[in-house]
């Protein structure tokens, strides 16, 4: 298979072997292939580990079979994709509550099916949402680019936000949870705030509405931990009304929706910033009514 990269805007003094270790992250071995057989190119013509690579030049990558195997999933159903924005490399789409982003058995069939039959081939996941929780998930449409997402995602330059529907008024309006997430030995589906052996985990707050008992909130992730921004306002007297796990106030689904997705792209360095609408969240928020 082959791909190629059009550099909109070049990496600072890069040479090829930069380029392929360092911002690209291909793996050693499949860096030694390319090398030796030659399957480099800028502009068309062969080139050296040394060559510089320059704005508006085109690279040419060719991979083997045996570089990347090809991987096969069960294709989903294409017409329950909502796309919100894709190219060659990726594509974000809008997750619907009660669908997994992926399944735990081979033969399971998640969003990340119906994303591969939409795209036409095997796709991977850069990040997931709860069962419970919709909006934008992104997914890697090839496994040359998927190391390098992962890594936009590990330094935090995919930007997630959600909004959330509270118990309770949400005074200070902003706050910053850094309370350390881990199991709950008693019930193996939740989450608690574990300060000796949690994990890190820090949640950015803002209240953006309040209603008689409730208040409407953005969460932003500088973590990714599971059941994080649930066990964060929950353990500080917020859960998220619907919270089957979290919550004891009712409501038709849970109201966590990750509404906006933003990333510079790592190729052109593009920034993208996409938002979800979600029909059952917002007609939820419209039968409250806001405190004077």
């Amino acid at each position: 298979m082959t791909f190629r990269i059009n550099l909109n805007n070049p990496y600072d003094t890069a040479t090829v072997k930069m380029l392929l270790e360092e911002h690209f992250l291909i793996p050693r071995k499949i860096r030694h292939f390319l090398r030796t057989k030659k399957h480099v190119f800028i502009n068309g013509q062969n080139v050296n580990w040394q060559t510089l690579v320059h704005k508006g030049d085109c690279i040419e990558l060719i991979f083997d079979e045996e570089d990347y195997p090809e991987k096969s999933i069960p294709f989903g159903n294409a017409t329950l994709v909502d796309c919100l924005y894709q190219d060659e490399h990726l594509i974000v789409v809008n997750k619907p509550e009660g669908m997994k982003t992926h399944g735990n058995e081979p033969n399971e069939i998640a969003l990340l099916n119906h994303v591969s039959a939409f795209v036409g081939q095997t796709c991977y996941v850069i990040h997931r949402l709860d069962l419970e929780t919709s909006g934008a998930v992104m997914f890697a449409k090839n496994p040359f680019v998927l190391p390098i997402l992962n890594r936009l995602l590990e330094r935090k330059d995919i930007t997630r936000q959600y909004w959330a529907l509270t118990e309770g008024i949400f005074t200070p309006k902003h706050q910053v949870f850094r309370d350390k997430i881990g199991r709950d030995r008693h019930d193996r589906r939740k989450r608690i705030v574990d300060q000796k052996n949690g994990q890190t985990a820090l949640t950015a707050v803002d209240c953006l509405k309040t209603f008689s008992k409730t208040s409407l909130v953005n969460c932003q992730l500088a973590t990714g931990r599971t059941h994080q921004i649930r066990v964060h306002l929950s353990h500080h007297g917020f859960a998220i009304i619907g919270d089957p796990l979290y919550s004891q106030v009712k409501a038709p689904r849970l109201m966590l929706h990750a509404h906006t997705l933003s990333f510079t792209h790592p190729f052109t360095l593009e920034k993208v910033m996409v938002t979800a609408p979600s029909q059952t969240f917002e007609s939820h928020l419209k039968k409250m009514k806001t405190t004077p």
